[in-house]
């Protein structure tokens, strides 16, 4: 398996788009892995910030072609909700919570883009669900996207809490583990 100081080797290229958003490609084996990490606003931000975000968004999504994979993980600062409404093709259906205006832009952008939200895809505990948690609230805001087509390479996804995370956030991981097994058979 390939461990985590092994993947500085498979780094092609880096780019902050701004603030909030960084890409990261990568070159493992035959497959080209495009990894986004992302920082939304906060719901009591200026909509002018938050506007920038999802063009930003945008613009690194037009950015990746299909054949490609690709992982976006981070903090979007909104709620998906506890189930998938009319997001059914983008929400998988578990969730925590009530949706809010973060959490729709996000499932807008997933569909808009044939995204699914990994986390919401897999029944899980409270304490494997929630991303973030204060003395005052417990929320999910947290999320893992991959390409729609590539559901099946997430085998598993779930928060671990931890001493040494920042603040009140908490580690989201998701069990890629089918891809690291191709990659391995196809050397």
């Amino acid at each position: 398996m390939v461990e985590v100081r092994q993947l500085r080797e498979f780094v092609v290229e880096v780019r902050r788009v701004n603030d909030r958003l960084m890409t990261i490609k990568l070159v493992v084996g035959e497959c080209m892995l495009n990894v986004v990490s992302v920082y939304a606003p906060h719901a009591s931000l200026d909509e002018e910030i938050k506007r920038r975000f999802w063009e930003g968004s945008d613009e690194i999504m037009r950015s990746i072609p299909p054949a490609e994979r690709l992982f976006i993980g981070g903090d979007f600062n909104g709620h998906i909700g506890s189930s998938a409404g009319s997001y059914t093709e983008a929400h998988g259906g578990f969730g925590f919570g009530e949706q809010n205006g973060g959490g729709t832009s996000l499932l807008d952008f997933a569909k808009a883009f044939e995204l699914l939200i990994a986390n919401s895809s897999f029944l899980k505990r409270e304490e494997h669900l929630v991303t973030f948690q204060s003395s005052v609230a417990k929320t999910h805001i947290d999320y893992l996207l991959l390409w729609r087509c590539d559901r099946r390479l997430c085998e598993d996804c779930k928060v671990i809490s931890g001493e040494i995370l920042a603040m009140q956030h908490r580690l989201l991981v998701m069990d890629i583990g089918i891809m690291i097994r191709r990659k391995k058979r196809s050397v």
